[in-house]
C-alpha cells in the first residue's frame, strides 16, 4: 500500500497532466486572478504568510506550465496583490480572495482547475496539511463543488 505522501506526489502529478491538457481552455484573466487567490490563500493558510514561503509559492506558479498562458509577470503581480490583502487583514482578505475563485463557478472547468492548482501548490512542499486543506475546501464550497471529489 502507498504511503499517503506516495498517494499525494501522484495524485498531485495526475491533477497537474489534467490541468495540462485542459491549458487551451485556461486562458481567462478570471481563472489567472482566481488561481492566484488560490495560491495565496493555501500558501497563508496557517495565518500568515513569511517571505520565503511567499518566494517557494511565486517560483511554483512561474514555471509552472499549466499557467504559461500567463507572463510570469503577471501571476507574480497577482500573487503579490492577493498576499498584500492577507496581510493588511487576513479575514478580510481572506473573504475577498475567496469572491474571486467564486467568479468561477459559472465555468465549471476553471474552477475545477482552481482546486487542483490549490492542492498542487499545498502539496508542492510534500504535505497537504489539515489548514491547507481547509482553505482548499472552503473554495470547493465557494465554486460548488464537492470537496470529496478531490478527497477533502
Amino acid at each position: 500500500m502507498p504511503s499517503f505522501w506516495a498517494k499525494l506526489r501522484q495524485s498531485t502529478e495526475g491533477m497537474q497532466q489534467q490541468l495540462l491538457a485542459k491549458k487551451n481552455d485556461l486562458q481567462s484573466g478570471g481563472f489567472r486572478d482566481a488561481s492566484m487567490a488560490m495560491c495565496a490563500l493555501v500558501a497563508a493558510a496557517d495565518g500568515s504568510i513569511d517571505e520565503s514561503e511567499r518566494q517557494k509559492v511565486s517560483s511554483l506558479i512561474t514555471t509552472n506550465e499549466a499557467l504559461g498562458n500567463f507572463p510570469p509577470e503577471s501571476l507574480r503581480a497577482k500573487f503579490d496583490e492577493a498576499c498584500s490583502k492577507l496581510s493588511a487583514d487576513y479575514q478580510l482578505g481572506k473573504v475577498e480572495l475567496v469572491q474571486v475563485i467564486s467568479k468561477t463557478k459559472k465555468k465549471p472547468a476553471e474552477a475545477r482547475a482552481v482546486i487542483q492548482i490549490g492542492i498542487i501548490i499545498g502539496g508542492a512542499d510534500g504535505t497537504f496539511d489539515d489548514q491547507e486543506k481547509a482553505v482548499v475546501r472552503e473554495a470547493c464550497h465557494a465554486v460548488g463543488i464537492d470537496p470529496s471529489e478531490f478527497e477533502l
